[in-house]
């Protein structure tokens, strides 16, 4: 990683995580692969944001460290890269297995607990596919009706316009907002651990 950690992706530990790390290699990895329309690729730190947002807006008293487990439901993305749900699925059980265990180690490095609640992974869910269904409409050339199809409607009313960013700002403002809801969650700003030399 650029901040020196060196992360063993078969049995990550906590320590070797770093939110600058993160922060990074999300707002470089492309959603749909790049398939986007946009003068920038709209980057899963974009996408993380976006969708803590919408928690927001689905719970509008959701605790403050739900809304950073919301921001941080991709963060195993920053070293295994985002993939199309299907090619998730053919890879089976070994790809969630290396998932799983980042998403544990991603949530003990930032005081959140190693396994989210059920409800509060749904509501992520929901919350993911609305963003979803946004960015398909607006930026992936998906007609409503088919974007419906695939991810659902939004909920009545809510609608939001997406604007891919460089990313240098997403990745600033991923990490600004993460620290926002560390200290609001009561863990305070996560201290970088930095390798000596």
């Amino acid at each position: 990683m650029l901040s020196g950690r060196r992360l063993d992706l078969l049995d990550p530990s906590p320590l070797d995580i770093e939110i600058e790390d993160i922060a990074h290699g999300l707002a470089r990895v492309a959603r749909w692969n790049g398939q986007t329309t946009g003068d920038h690729a709209f980057s899963v730190a974009q996408h993380s944001l976006v969708v803590e947002e919408i928690c927001l807006h689905l719970r509008p008293d959701l605790d403050p460290r739900w809304r950073l487990a919301a921001l941080l439901h991709d963060a195993s993305e920053y070293v295994i890269g985002d993939m199309i749900s299907p090619f998730k699925a053919a890879l089976g059980y070994g790809y969630k297995a290396i998932e799983h265990r980042l998403e544990q180690a991603i949530h003990i490095r930032f005081g959140l607990p190693a396994r989210t609640p059920a409800e509060i992974r749904k509501l992520i869910k929901t919350a993911d596919r609305v963003c979803a269904f946004f960015e398909a409409v607006q930026l992936a050339g998906f007609g409503r009706e088919e974007s419906v199809t695939l991810f659902g409607a939004p909920p009545p009313g809510y609608a939001i316009e997406i604007e891919p960013l460089a990313p240098a700002p997403a990745q600033a403002l991923y990490v600004e907002r993460f620290h926002f809801l560390s200290e609001a969650a009561g863990f305070g700003a996560a201290a970088p651990h930095r390798q000596a030399g």
